[in-house]
């Protein structure tokens, strides 16, 4: 069998990967850190009015939403258990005490796992910033 040879790729191919998550965190572009990705909520702008990156090709789809409910859940879960045997809440008082807490940390992390998924894609060259078409 034949060696097969990692041919390393080049200092201009490479993108840091974690300032570029700590950008999309905090809502900003991956690319230069100063423009916003979102226009809105959660609507991702076209492209970065400070530095021109283009963000329209971005495929975060169902990403965010499973990871922001996979992690709230975890968070609360231990919650509502803890409640439950400790104090013996009647379903009412459960369903305030861990429903609208779990809603808003859903939505606090919803956008900023939004941003890191789209920063993630930039910085690794996926769906159209700068990689391959196929994909």
């Amino acid at each position: 069998m034949k060696d097969i040879q990692h041919i390393p790729a080049t200092s201009q191919d490479e993108r840091d990967l974690k300032p570029a998550l700590r950008r999309g965190w905090k809502g900003r572009c991956p690319n230069c850190g100063s423009g916003p990705i979102f226009d809105g909520y959660l609507k991702v702008r076209h492209d970065c009015p400070v530095c021109n990156q283009a963000l329209y090709h971005q495929r975060a789809d169902d990403g965010p939403a499973w990871a922001t409910m996979l992690i709230a859940g975890h968070l609360m879960a231990p919650m509502m258990i803890i409640l439950f045997e400790s104090f013996r809440l009647n379903p009412l008082a459960m369903i305030a005490v861990i429903v609208i807490p779990f809603v808003l940390l859903c939505l606090w992390l919803l956008p900023r796992i939004k941003g890191a998924f789209i920063a993630f894609q930039w910085a690794k060259r996926m769906h159209g910033f700068g990689g391959s078409s196929e994909y």
